[in-house]
């Protein structure tokens, strides 16, 4: 009838229904189907966030991690000018602060990258938080990548921190005659002591391990490779195993971006040799490191 109040009787499901039954439409289209893959191909942001907590770690201590390890090598400088370096002394067509100084500065990269990344992983294992990088969605090439990165940029502010110093050492010339061999050299030694010290914190169980690999087998290959002297210098069997040490290519022709001369050979090709070697090197290694970790071995009992 007219005179009858409408009906206000909401419907039975009324209350019920809330935003979620019915979400806007701009909501709705920002979530995957179910089974579509959010992650195609590269975790670019789990990879750059893993890069950054690497780097913040070591940053965070940069006087132990960056300037001790830079003033430590610039006493080698100091004590080897001084006993080697008085009289005129030239190796190479060039004073002997001058030669000395391209070693010492790629000698730092190399063993601060090792130390950077070797030191990751063996806390985790450790500190048994190993987990934290396990569980995240990286792939291990990924996570391969984030660590040997984070440790190649502790070795350039290193490599960085002695140049600056060295530039400005009385009687030292850092004028550059090949830029790309300094660059490559460099890259590729800190990339080659990274992938070792990743490979080294897999496998030690306790800290002792790594400074058995550091103490024995690191530290004896910078020293013994031409950092401080050219190698026609030692008898033939000498030589001969001083060839066969990969640091001493490294060194050796990063000193060659500098100076124009090494003795890796006579001549320019002998150089561009050793960088495709070097480099195949570090292909090789970087496979190995990356077949290790898929394995699982020693971080998934």
């Amino acid at each position: 009838m007219a005179d009858q109040p409408h009906s206000t009787a909401l419907p039975d499901n009324a209350g019920i229904l809330g935003p979620a039954d019915h979400p806007a439409p701009s909501v709705r289209a920002s979530f995957p189907a179910k089974g579509e893959p959010v992650i195609h191909q590269v975790n670019w942001v789990g990879l750059k966030t893993l890069y950054m907590k690497e780097v913040r770690r070591f940053f965070k201590v940069q006087t132990q991690t960056i300037w001790a390890p830079a003033i430590t090598t610039l006493l080698f400088l100091v004590i080897f000018t001084v006993a080697l370096g008085r009289g005129g002394r030239e190796v190479l067509g060039v004073n002997f602060a001058t030669f000395v100084a391209p070693g010492l500065i790629v000698m730092g990269m190399m063993q601060n990258a090792f130390a950077n990344s070797s030191f990751s992983f063996l806390a985790g294992k450790i500190q048994g938080t190993i987990i934290d990088f396990l569980m995240p969605p990286l792939t291990e090439g990924e996570l391969m990548l984030a660590i040997v990165a984070a440790a190649v940029t502790r070795a350039l502010l290193v490599g960085l921190a002695l140049a600056a110093a060295m530039l400005l050492w009385p009687g030292i010339d850092m004028s550059m005659a090949h830029p790309w061999a300094v660059a490559w050299f460099g890259l590729a030694g800190s990339v080659f002591l990274a992938l070792l010290g990743f490979l080294s914190s897999i496998w030690a169980e306790k800290f002792d391990h790594n400074a058995a690999v550091t103490n024995f087998v690191i530290a004896p290959l910078s020293l013994l490779s031409g950092t401080f002297y050219v190698i026609d210098n030692l008898s033939p069997v000498f030589q001969a195993i001083s060839r066969a040490n990969p640091f001493f290519y490294v060194i050796s022709g990063f000193r060659f971006g500098f100076l124009g001369a090494s003795d890796i050979g006579d001549t320019n090709m002998a150089v561009l040799h050793s960088a495709i070697g070097i480099g195949l090197v570090d292909a090789v290694l970087a496979i190995i490191v990356f077949l290790v970790l898929r394995s699982g071995w020693k971080l998934k009992g």
